[in-house]
């Protein structure tokens, strides 16, 4: 859950710095009026960002363009369809309907590489449904990153990747993954 945790922190931190700013360019440091609360998702834990919003979608702001759609590869909107609950104290993954059935299926997947190691040649890295902006900060949430093993190296790129391989759901992997793909191959 380290992935996880570190995510929501950032998350936290990142959704504090809007409110922050405003009061301090307002006159005198008064706070400025209240904007109206957005409506919660359904099972969502309390205080968490709105579906289509936050770390995890892409920004009209980014200077990295959107994935291309594709109608060979799984929609991201699919893989980010989780919901989660508290059990044992943990936060678990509570996958759809339509999530569960991709398990132990090959799949094709696009998403911008976060390497795991130094080297032009990857192995092993994380695609994630947006683009690094930070190279210390996650893009997205767990359902917003896939974990990759390769069987051949993949060159590292900044622009969007496809990669096929079989998909792992996973129900407590002890990073805090959601997804894993392995004996990938890089798709043109």
């Amino acid at each position: 859950m380290k992935l996880f945790r570190s995510s929501s922190l950032l998350l936290s931190a990142a959704l504090a710095l809007p409110a922050a700013s405003q009061v301090l360019s307002s006159p005198l440091g008064s706070a400025p009026a209240a904007a109206p609360a957005p409506t919660p998702t359904p099972g969502a834990l309390p205080g968490s960002v709105p579906n289509g919003q936050g770390a995890g979608v892409h920004s009209p702001l980014s200077p990295f363009a959107p994935l291309p759609k594709r109608n060979d590869v799984v929609p991201w909107s699919v893989l980010t369809d989780v919901e989660t609950r508290i059990e044992n104290r943990l936060i678990v993954p509570v996958y759809s309907p339509a999530v569960r059935k991709l398990n132990q299926k090959q799949v094709r997947l696009q998403g911008f590489m976060m390497p795991l190691g130094p080297g032009e040649m990857q192995r092993h890295f994380l695609l994630a449904s947006v683009p690094l902006t930070c190279s210390f900060c996650t893009p997205g949430g767990p359902e917003s990153m896939v974990e990759v093993r390769t069987r051949e190296p993949v060159k590292y790129s900044l622009g969007a990747v496809v990669v096929q391989g079989k998909l792992q759901v996973l129900q407590s992997d002890p990073q805090g993954l959601y997804y894993r793909i392995t004996e990938a191959v890089g798709v043109k």
